[in-house]
């Protein structure tokens, strides 16, 4: 097979799952410079060693599916975050300072407006579990969650075990392809009703309303408005609040 450089960066994990069973040629302006092979025997490499190490911004994914079991004795002893989607693991790194403050306004505002409510915002790390199936097991980590059945989905470990609500998602250009598809799929196909995406490098907002496993509406918010939940009426969140962090008032 021969691709070339930018479809191998961007698609680095599927290539290099396909190199498990036949050479892959990498060409710049047309011409070969690279060839990626598989080890001698790919079934060795541990989970720690077959990850790859990308840029420290980037999160790194293994190179070949994983089973649910597999993922379960790389995460029991580790300090690291790790999310498991469709049989990939993905290694998070630590997010930047924007991240960060946009998730603090955020959760301030949710946890806000859920004061006195069932619903629960709650933030990552918090592993959240999602089946397609019985046999297709999911585990992420959005950055920020309400919770309706915190107390009856609760097992014996104390971790819960249920379907959030509604999920956001701050994206990066890292994690933009993952969030957009992998992540809207996942959540659409398994229960979560509405889906945020908080878009830093436009500074837009996209709401998702699932219903029925299905996109049954959604709206982006840019400029000065404010973004509205279809799920929770009167939950909002005005976008100059949640970027004005970029672009601080004189004095301030």
């Amino acid at each position: 097979m021969i691709v070339n450089a930018t479809d191998l960066k961007n698609n680095l994990g599927k290539y290099l799952r396909l190199a498990a069973r036949e050479d892959i040629f990498i060409t710049s302006n047309g011409r070969k410079v690279a060839k990626l092979s598989s080890c001698d025997d790919p079934d060795e490499v541990s989970l720690e060693d077959g990850l790859i190490r990308e840029q420290a911004e980037h999160y790194e994914v293994w190179p070949r599916k994983a089973s649910y079991e597999e993922f379960l004795k790389l995460t029991e002893n580790s300090d690291e975050r790790y999310e498991y989607i469709d049989g990939e693991i993905h290694l998070l790194a630590s997010p930047g300072t924007l991240h960060q403050k946009i998730l603090g306004e955020l959760h301030f505002i949710f946890y806000t407006w859920f004061q006195g409510k069932k619903c629960r915002p709650m933030l990552a790390p918090f592993d959240i579990t999602l089946k397609r199936s019985q046999e297709n097991i999911n585990v992420v980590q959005p950055d920020l969650m309400v919770i309706c059945d915190l107390e009856e989905k609760l097992d014996e470990r104390d971790y819960y075990m249920g379907v959030p609500a509604l999920v956001v998602e701050i994206i990066s250009e890292s994690t933009r392809s993952k969030d957009l598809i992998k992540k809207l799929d996942l959540y659409m196909a398994t229960g979560i009703k509405e889906y945020w995406i908080i878009n830093p490098l436009n500074k837009e907002v996209t709401v998702y309303l699932f219903e029925e496993n299905n996109i049954s509406d959604s709206t982006t918010y840019k400029n000065h408005e404010t973004a509205l939940s279809y799920h929770f009426a009167g939950l909002g969140v005005s976008l100059d609040k949640i970027y004005e962090q970029e672009n601080p008032k004189p004095g301030i």
